[in-house]
């Protein structure tokens, strides 16, 4: 629930940078910390210009200096700064030390805050826009826990000075937004871009926690990030938090199976077990430093018209349990998938699709607001150091099993096909499992939802029982047919 405001003036729909921050100030309960690294101390800035600061601003630093900042919260195991753990330790250390020295008896009714940042900006060189990690943990009731949000966000702009702007409004943006908008989480996701724009910032990842967000699923908040074009590409691990896609996929070597998973079969299974074997018996591949997604676009769970947050969830739920990571991404061609893994790693990527996806992109429609069309599209894909590992298609017509030597392209693609055929870029998967090569997810679903029975022998074992035991896709015990 959100807080009243005591003194609260009406304000526009879209308040200001200035009418947030004197709100915040304005509420005599609210009082905290500002701990901000690496870019300034723009946030607290913003208050202090704002008006009335000293009935908020318990304190402001800038532990700038890294022996300073070690002796403060300590040393990373890592030697670095600008991450998630070291952002916690700011938010913990600060909160401490609020309870330490402030009386409960002499301020009984204040909410306590400690908000925190560590920043690297644009370099000298502007070769690395830069990036940062932003968090508040607060409460919204003195006798409750404290809540916690955090975010990770990547600067667009090029001038470092226009960058420490830009961190002080969303900064005050997710302050003003904890205390006001607690209640909606997806309204507060999206006033975090309130007074700014997405030239000026990229947020791709976000993590909710304590006990006013105990219904929150973060999986959730990161759906919200891609339908708000705030970012491209969000993941989430095994246990639903998000995951910053940047971390885990640094200088890895990166596999990536898409797919529906709506919901994740038997194939699904086979091809990711099968092409998984070829990508580790690559001479360059190391098991132990190779990063597997399950990856699904935004154009896929838009499929229907619009985004079901629930049919979302169902899937999420699966692939979650069974151990994997997820990406979803706004990404429909896969050479634009590449391009964004290139962005922290040159190591060797796979991509693992049946030959429907292998047709498509042989397909020049989907390059047409490219200048070189297919072309350029195909030097972005195969430039890097990259291997498509195909899964057959069962023709049930002819009976036979089509991969990449007896698979027919359009007549002008035929060419290109051969190159990138005859290069080792596309290797066929040999030792599929035939019979399960005709399970489709769409015949499951619509045998869940009509509630037929046979269906769980198509799906992993234990996915079954899982969709039956929190009634994912439609499923329904009173409607199965005797």
């Amino acid at each position: 629930m959100a807080i009243s405001l005591k003194g609260d003036q009406k304000i526009s729909s879209v308040p200001t940078t200035k009418s947030k921050a004197l709100r915040i100030n304005l509420n005599t309960d609210i009082y905290g910390t500002f701990s901000e690294i690496g870019a300034g101390q723009e946030t607290a800035r913003n208050f202090f210009r704002s008006g009335a600061a000293s009935g908020t601003i318990a304190k402001a630093m800038s532990a700038y200096d890294k022996d300073f900042s070690d002796a403060i919260y300590g040393v990373e195991d890592d030697r670095r700064y600008v991450t998630q753990p070291r952002l916690k330790k700011m938010l913990g250390h600060e909160i401490d030390l609020i309870e330490d020295r402030l009386s409960r008896s002499k301020h009984p009714d204040k909410l306590f805050f400690s908000y925190a940042n560590t920043v690297t900006t644009i370099d000298f060189a502007k070769q690395f826009k830069g990036h940062g990690w932003v968090g508040i943990r607060f409460q919204l009731d003195p006798l409750e826990g404290y809540n916690e949000i955090i975010l990770h966000l990547r600067f667009k702009e090029t001038d470092a000075r226009l960058q420490q702007e830009t961190l002080g409004v969303l900064g005050v943006n997710l302050i003003y937004g904890a205390f006001y908008l607690n209640d909606n989480p997806k309204e507060l996701v999206k006033s975090f871009y309130d007074n700014l724009s997405n030239d000026q910032l990229e947020i791709d990842m976000i993590n909710f926690s304590g006990p006013r967000f105990m219904y929150v699923d973060n999986r959730l908040m990161s759906l919200q990030l891609l339908k708000n074009g705030m970012t491209n590409a969000v993941m989430f691990g095994p246990d639903g938090n998000n995951l910053l896609p940047a971390q885990v996929l640094y200088k890895k070597n990166i596999l990536a199976l898409r797919g529906s998973f709506r919901p994740v079969t038997k194939v699904n299974m086979d091809m990711f077990e099968k092409s998984k074997k070829l990508f580790f018996a690559e001479n360059k591949v190391k098991e132990d430093k190779t990063q597997i997604i399950f990856e699904i676009t935004l154009s896929n769970l838009t499929a229907e018209g619009k985004i079901n947050e629930r049919d979302f969830l169902d899937r999420a739920e699966l692939l979650c349990s069974l151990g994997q990571n997820v990406m979803i991404t706004s990404f429909q061609q896969y050479f634009k998938l590449v391009e964004y893994f290139s962005e922290f790693t040159k190591e060797r990527m796979g991509l693992t699709m049946g030959v429907q996806n292998l047709i498509q992109i042989f397909d020049e429609k989907y390059y047409r607001n490219l200048s070189g069309g297919i072309l350029e599209a195909f030097g972005k894909l195969f430039y890097r150091d990259l291997k498509v590992y195909m899964y057959p298609y069962h023709d049930q017509a002819s009976g036979a099993y089509i991969n990449s030597e007896n698979l027919k392209v359009h007549p002008r693609m035929k060419e290109l096909y051969k190159f990138f055929k005859h290069n080792g870029k596309l290797v066929n998967i040999d030792d599929f499992d035939k019979e399960i090569l005709d399970i489709f997810s769409r015949t499951v679903l619509n045998m869940i939802r009509e509630g037929e029975t046979g269906w769980e022998e198509m799906l992993p074992e234990g996915i079954a029982d899982l969709i039956k035991q929190k009634r994912l896709f439609g499923y329904s015990r009173s409607r199965v047919r005797k």
